[in-house]
């Protein structure tokens, strides 16, 4: 189940990520929808990078019962990825969506040996997705 706190004033239906989010884990997550200038508040205080960022993410303490953690994704960045690359920005904000739920559940593509991306293309494969964060961002 997906906690959804939409920050921005753009509409955004979640279904498909419910759908995402079910086939991957049963806990409860948190999405927040914000802007550029949001995020990038939240990367300073959190992270002390001081910029805005695409996708954000806060695993929680684990306990029983508890919400798996937060995604923090940016609208701004979400409809201008989504231009510049050709496809939706439902197609995105799925993309960023798997992601960060990859990162809640312990993925690191910063230090693992590639089996995040190898995960996160198994699900673009299953949801029918563009090419991934990392497959872009190792392509540039």
């Amino acid at each position: 189940m997906i906690d959804f706190d939409n920050r921005t004033e753009t509409e955004f239906s979640i279904s498909r990520l419910e759908t995402i989010a079910t086939a991957i884990s049963d806990a409860e997550i948190e999405l927040i929808l914000t802007t550029n200038d949001q995020i990038a508040e939240i990367n300073r205080d959190f992270r002390g990078i001081d910029k805005a960022t695409d996708v954000l993410s806060f695993p929680s303490d684990p306990f029983p019962g508890a919400p798996l953690g937060s995604i923090v994704i940016s609208i701004d960045k979400v409809e201008s990825v989504a231009h510049e690359l050709g496809h939706s920005a439902d197609d995105e904000m799925a993309l960023l969506f798997i992601h960060g739920l990859l990162h809640l559940l312990g993925y690191d593509h910063e230090i693992d040996n590639g089996e995040m991306r190898n995960k996160e293309s198994e699900l673009i494969e299953r949801f029918s997705l563009p090419k991934s964060l990392i497959v872009r961002t190792l392509e540039e």
